[in-house]
């Protein structure tokens, strides 16, 4: 294998870094992964992945640092900007033309890289000719950590838009970029705004978030696409949602993972990606009857009932395949609680601390907890099972709703009652009621009207096991998932609306089970390193008549170049459960990278306030460099008053 670096020319003479991994045979099909993580310091780890693409599939591999990241020249503008897109075109062309390609290029990536191998694919480039988008999405405004059921998410405002804001203001790697490296980070200073500013403008879905999104229009892809997706991560209802409304060749792969490798996720049972990845390529790039296309395409871990735990090792289950979606054996069935007359919801700002989270990996962003805390704050309906219950898809939820407010939020958990009162999540839903119609042109309530409400909740797989009951538990808030409403008081259920609609799978599975390779001895989790501080995850409650959720996290550890990296990311978050308009969170990550040249320093905070008619928001970037031929210390301030529209 050679590894080398390269430099890819745009159009605007921009000239984006790439590092390849070529194989012994030449020419070969390239495999593309394009991020803005910086390849040659914070994510150097993940070149061990390239080298297996390289050596056990004999593709190319080509790692690309998105414009204004990394060493690449230019400015990071937004999240999955049309530039990115123009650009990641331009470099597969430039690509597809040198002499060690085949001519045939694929795409893929875990997260972003998954969300821009749908996004590309969409733009049809002729040399691209297979992707395979890893826990992505097909909807950015429904399905990213911006809203969700047109809400604010609430735990992600501390975590990853705050790093991009210290990340984007990393300068390029001075053995990489050479001379000039101190005037380009300066442009990149000058010039990078936080993301953030503009997705909290652009509260309602519409021309902004449609950019990048492929739901509705499946239609433009064409390349074959293999889904890769986990029960337990953020981005799960691409899955089954997608399948069913491509046209070009596609297959699934949903695992029991979070937001990691499903070779190290927890949970587990794990699996060796890698193998599924060549077979994938080489069917679709070197045209390899390997007979990948030929199984059935859905391949799903069942998860069977499994009691809730913040770190759980491994889900209970088995994996089944499916040769169509929707499955042929799959019915619809209703549950209803009986009875007439009304039920009350008493809306508190802080109930969902026991699930919290929705896009788990690894400490401090654990996985559900005992749902009874919060089942004891929520209006609950229970029905027991005697026998096995499958389901697999989305459960819907039809109820008529009454809110004293023009706003109000309603969130809906489905849950699985072990014999013994443990309850476990098993899948969740949230709506902001004004947008019951529309998320693009949301509707006030009118008070003390009622109003019939589908929610849709988050697609799921789950055995629910004989002798346990199910229960519906509906909250006026899923904090702090996502931000909390800006009323308390009191939401009416009509009980006799409640209708809860399961996809359940009826009869015995159609085809033999999917097969996958282990993980290989030892294999190692990217993210760990030898030296990591404290890990934090506490939720205090009453703490000045508040609700506090404190994380705190880093890593130390070295890396190309003679780099010697430290990353320090905390955050923390508090709501008045009384009073949920007045809710707040506070960030701070910091950089230092420390070459044989020179260190560097970059840290971003945020301090984000709300009532129950705006925002104010405060984010500070601050980029340092001592010695007489540093930079010294740039700070940039951004602040903004922001109306809640109907939010």
């Amino acid at each position: 294998m050679d590894e080398r670096h390269a430099w890819i020319p745009m159009e605007d003479g921009v000239r984006l870094a790439a590092r390849l991994f070529l194989p012994d045979e030449l020419p070969a099909p390239v495999i593309v992964d394009a991020l803005p993580y910086r390849m040659d310091d914070l994510t150097a780890s993940y070149a061990s992945e390239y080298e297996r693409l390289c050596e056990e599939g004999g593709f190319a591999v080509c790692r690309i640092d998105l414009r204004g990241t990394g060493s690449s020249e230019g400015i990071a503008i937004d999240e999955y900007h049309p530039q990115e897109q123009a650009d990641i075109c331009a470099a597969i062309a430039w690509i597809a033309a040198q002499e060690w390609c085949t001519g045939r290029v694929g795409m893929y990536g875990t997260s972003w890289g998954g969300f821009n191998s749908l996004q590309v694919a969409m733009e049809r480039p002729p040399a691209l000719h297979a992707i395979v988008p890893i826990y992505a999405s097909d909807d950015r405004y429904t399905d990213d950590v911006h809203y969700m059921g047109g809400i604010l998410k609430a735990i992600d405002l501390v975590d990853w838009v705050v790093y991009m804001a210290a990340c984007n203001v990393l300068p390029p790697v001075p053995a990489v970029y050479g001379d000039g490296w101190r005037e380009e980070w300066r442009r990149r200073i000058e010039g990078t705004e936080p993301w953030l500013l503009r997705w909290l403008e652009e509260q309602h879905d519409g021309p902004y978030w449609r950019h990048g999104s492929l739901r509705p229009g499946y239609e433009r892809i064409a390349c074959p696409t293999m889904i890769v997706a986990g029960w337990a991560d953020g981005y799960t209802n691409v899955a089954l949602r997608a399948y069913e409304a491509l046209t070009c060749p596609r297959r699934v792969i949903v695992g029991p993972w979070a937001h990691s490798s499903p070779a190290t996720s927890i949970p587990g049972p794990n699996v060796d990606l890698v193998p599924e990845l060549v077979r994938w390529f080489a069917r679709w790039l070197r045209d390899e009857r390997n007979g990948i296309d030929e199984e059935p395409p859905l391949a799903i871990f069942a998860r069977r009932s499994t009691r809730p735990d913040p770190e759980l090792r491994e889900t209970r289950g088995e994996w089944r395949a499916e040769p169509t979606w929707p499955a042929e054996r799959l019915r619809a069935r209703t549950l209803t609680p009986g009875g007439d007359g009304t039920d009350r919801i008493a809306v508190r700002g802080d109930v969902g601390t026991a699930a919290w989270i929705s896009c788990a990996g690894k400490p401090p962003w654990t996985l559900p907890d005992d749902q009874r805390e919060d089942d004891e704050r929520s209006l609950v309906y229970d029905w027991p099972l005697a026998d096995e219950l499958e389901i697999l898809g989305h459960p819907r939820l039809h109820v008529t709703v009454t809110s004293p407010h023009e706003v109000a939020f309603l969130s809906a958990r489905l849950c699985d009652v072990f014999p013994d009162g443990t309850s476990a999540l098993v899948s969740r839903g949230v709506l902001n009621l004004t947008h019951r119609e529309s998320h693009a042109d949301p509707r006030p309530l009118q008070p003390g009207v009622p109003e019939p409400v589908e929610l849709e909740l988050e697609a799921t797989s789950w055995i629910f096991e004989a002798g346990h009951r199910l229960r519906l538990a509906l909250a006026g808030s899923d904090w702090p998932n996502t931000w909390p409403p800006p009323h308390a008081g009191e939401l009416t259920v009509a009980r006799g609306s409640v209708e809860l609609e399961l996809p359940v799978l009826d009869g015995p599975p159609v085809a033999p089970a999917p097969m996958f390779a282990a993980p290989p001895p030892g294999e190692p989790d990217p993210e760990d390193g030898p030296e990591q501080p404290p890990v934090v995850r506490a939720i205090e409650r009453n703490v000045g008549g508040e609700t506090r959720v404190t994380t705190s996290y880093g890593s130390r550890y070295d890396g190309p170049y003679g780099a010697r990296i430290e990353e320090l990311y905390d955050g923390l978050v508090g709501v008045s459960p009384a009073s949920p308009g007045h809710a707040w969170a506070d960030a701070r990550t910091t950089y230092e990278i420390a070459w044989p040249e020179t260190t560097v320093r970059t840290e971003a905070r945020l301090r984000f306030r709300s009532t129950a008619s705006h925002y104010d928001v405060v984010v500070e970037v601050v980029a340092s460099e001592e010695g007489p031929d540093g930079i010294g210390r740039v700070e940039r301030r951004f602040e903004r008053r922001i109306s809640r529209r109907l939010g």
